[in-house]
């Protein structure tokens, strides 16, 4: 959609913010002078669209007029759209005279006048590219998708189109948006409206849709298959316009994962939310485990693949969780989510009232039950539904009649709805201090109630700045109260389900707290390199598996601590070494394929004598001969005492890079499956957060009898594998420290074992 209702120039009485015709852009995926120590951009440089969505002048190169052709349609609908943004119309045909009774240019070149945006109909755009590009125009849009750019984004006929505006000043949007880049937008709803980015038209119709409902959607951007514009320029410009109280993205797939972190993180500070639906999501992307894992739930070993999928979906969903987009899983809560982002206040507290009917008119019995089932399915949502307080129920207490309840949910009747004391009751529960949201489920509507008490509702919620919801339960739609007070109403937020509206409340009490607290990671992201990182590249071994001992040494470069411990290739040095580390001691078979040591028995635990070292070292060394592996050594370690064991890892990931792993390790890290998952650059506040996501968090904090484990230490441990993750990340398939020996407070952390892949 490349026109908006706020700004159209037929609608919008502001001056447009002019740019000269040539006038170069700043990177849109990003400042490249100011980089992180990866290379990665920092900043997310804000585009001027505002000749896209508001151009002066619109060339439709190849426009027809032939009775029958498609693109005869296509100019047609064109003509129409710049019509009603006001925008003047140049088709340019070498052979015509006139389209549609408007004069033709032969050529580009020949445009008296500066092109803001030009609409491409040929099958093969480049040469008309170009030309627009060498006449300064702004923006150009490939619709079609025909034999010459229809293989994709990744395809050499996108970067065929990329390359021909890169540098130019020239912006192109597509190709294969489709007629959907020229849909006109209502213009008569007020408020903030939600703008849209979809990859493709039949991804944004249900939002679309909203328009029926009486909410304004303010821009549609059909990004197609982004050989230039993408979804990550949108959101970073959508969230400077005033007009815009949501954005909603619903996308195959993200072409730069770094460039819509940054987009996502601009909008943060901005407090303008996100919504997110991705789609064509597979199995396999739900796989991601902690650092190196392979499917079967084991750390990955010799053969065993470490790359995994190009986009994973568990990574993906951190990611944008990371920076604060809301992502959802159904188009249904993409629409009602952005809807209620879009058009609520600030929450004055996260406290949800539930009112709802008792399943009594007359109010002698409480046993409907909706305002208890509707409190679970609130309470399971992660929601708070406070106690109201005494003077509240005590006030309630007056006009809802004695079996039915006032703490929350607030149960009511036919006869305190009806009654003069039933706006009483609204204003009594908004009244709380605890409340910031009131949910009333209409399960049945019963117009003699229902009428009555829709009313109340929204015209509370024109005296309230807290946040009134109501559930329509009736799937009829037709009901006066629904489509006559409630639609019309931009203060009530209304839902067809129960699960939507919860969702949608989690989404908005959520989005409020975490830019409350939001501190971009990118302005405190390392620029420079640390000292460890030469000294810790040079044990790297390109395309091969390092042994346990060999990421120990990487790990330690970093400042990880490891338990002391020496290689050894004889029985004689085993037993000095034993000696030097202390008993009791550890002994691992090395090397680099070792898969699965200690179900084969090449691992000796607790030694506490030469003469178990020496057996120890003939025993290991036996089995590797009898099973055919090569070994460097024998590593005799340090036994440490027992702690929390956890797992920190990196993974790589197509699209977002290197992501930091955490979990629980040994034993646990096989059952509880689900590590939290970080993207760099995080804090050390993020870390934090990383550890109460965890499943089994618990442990950490001392379990029958034992002491709380070394949070701290455990911290400090992720900190520094980010920095791993962000300095040697393009040489570093994968991580894995499994177990990390978390041990007392105060006491530390080791790592126990280790395994890295490098590239």
């Amino acid at each position: 959609m490349l026109g908006s209702t706020h700004g159209t120039l037929s609608t919008d009485p502001r001056t447009t913010h002019a740019v000269a015709c040539g006038e170069r852009r700043g990177p849109h995926v990003g400042d490249t002078t100011d980089l992180d120590v990866s290379g990665r951009p920092l900043h997310a440089s804000v585009p001027d669209l505002d000749a896209l969505f508001r151009p002066r002048t619109v060339a439709v190169v190849g426009a027809c007029d032939a009775d029958g052709s498609p693109d005869a349609a296509v100019t047609r609908h064109i003509m129409v759209w710049a019509e009603r943004l006001g925008a003047r119309l140049l088709p340019v045909h070498p052979r015509r005279a006139a389209v549609f009774g408007v004069p033709c240019c032969p050529s580009v070149a020949e445009l008296q006048c500066p092109v803001d945006l030009a609409v491409l109909l040929a099958a093969d755009p480049l040469r008309d590219l170009k030309e627009l590009a060498a006449a300064k125009a702004r923006f150009a849009v490939v619709p079609g998708a025909g034999s010459e750019v229809a293989a994709g984004p990744g395809g050499e006929a996108g970067r065929r189109l990329a390359d021909a505006v890169a540098g130019s000043g020239l912006r192109l949007l597509g190709p294969a948006t489709g007629l959907d880049a020229f849909t006109h937008l209502r213009d008569d709803l007020g408020g903030p409206g939600i703008a849209l980015v979809t990859q493709y038209g039949d991804q944004g119709h249900p939002v679309l849709a909203l328009q029926e409902l009486g909410v304004r959607v303010s821009h549609w951007a059909v990004t197609g298959d982004e050989a230039d514009l993408e979804v990550a320029d949108f959101v970073t410009y959508f969230a400077e316009r005033p007009e815009v109280g949501a954005i909603a993205v619903h996308v195959r797939g993200l072409r730069d994962g770094r460039a819509f972190l940054l987009a996502a993180d601009h909008a943060a500070r901005r407090g303008v939310p996100v919504v997110a639906l991705t789609s064509g999501r597979t199995e396999a992307g739900t796989r991601t485990e902690v650092g190196t894992r392979t499917e079967d739930g084991r750390r990955a070993e010799d053969g065993d693949r470490t790359d995994g999928p190009n986009a994973s979906d568990a990574v993906t969903d951190a990611a944008l969780r990371q920076f604060g987009v809301i992502t959802v899983d159904a188009p249904d809560r993409l629409q009602d989510t952005a809807a209620l982002l879009a058009r609520a206040r600030p929450p004055k507290a996260d406290g949800v009232a539930v009112y709802a009917p008792s399943g009594s008119a007359v109010g002698i019995s409480g046993a409907g039950g909706t305002g208890a089932r509707f409190r679970d399915l609130v309470t399971a949502a992660g929601l708070r539904v406070p106690l109201l307080g005494a003077e509240e129920q005590a006030e309630l207490r007056q006009w809802i009649p004695g079996p039915l309840s006032v703490a929350n949910p607030v149960e009511h009747c036919g006869r305190s709805v009806g009654g003069r004391h039933g706006p009483k009751i609204v204003d009594a529960i908004l009244s709380d201090p605890s409340v910031g949201v009131l949910i009333c489920p209409i399960t049945s509507p019963f117009p003699p109630m229902s009428d009555v008490l829709v009313r109340q509702l929204a015209d509370a919620a024109e005296r309230t700045d807290k946040l009134v919801c109501v559930v329509w339960g009736s799937p009829v739609g037709t009901e006066t109260a629904y489509r006559r007070t409630l639609l019309r109403s931009s203060r009530v937020a209304t839902f067809r389900t129960f699960g939507s509206c919860v969702t949608a409340v989690r989404a908005y009490l959520d989005h409020h707290r975490f830019v409350a607290g939001h501190r971009s990671p990118f302005e405190s992201a390392p620029r420079t390199a640390s000292p460890s990182a030469r000294g810790a590249r040079a044990l790297l071994r390109p395309g091969r598996r390092l042994s346990e001992h060999g990421a120990k040494r990487l790990l330690r470069a970093y400042g990880v601590r490891v338990p002391r411990e020496h290689l050894v290739t004889s029985a004689a040095g085993a037993v000095r070494a034993a000696g030097q580390v202390g008993y009791p001691v550890v002994m691992k078979a090395s090397g680099a394929q070792l898969a699965r040591r200690a179900e084969r028995g090449l691992v000796k635990l607790g030694l506490t004598s030469a003469s178990q070292v020496r057996d120890a070292y003939r025993d290991l060394t036996d089995i590797a001969r009898h099973e055919g592996v090569g070994l460097d050594g024998v590593l005799v370690c340090q036994m440490v005492e027992p702690g929390v064991e956890m797992a920190v890892g990196v993974t790589d990931d197509g699209l977002f890079g290197p992501a930091v792993t955490v979990g629980l390790g040994g034993v646990f890290g096989e059952v509880l499956r689900g590590p939290a998952i970080r993207v760099p650059p995080f804090t050390e506040a993020e870390a934090r957060r990383m550890l109460r996501e965890l499943p089994g968090r618990t442990l950490l904090d001392g379990v029958r009898g034992r002491p709380p484990a070394d949070v701290d230490a455990l911290v400090d441990v992720i900190l520094r594998v980010q920095r791993i993750a962000m300095e040697l990340g393009d040489e570093l398939a994968g991580l894995d420290v499994d177990p990390l020996m978390v041990l007392p407070r105060g006491q530390g952390a080791v790592a126990l074992d280790a395994n890295a892949v490098c590239r």
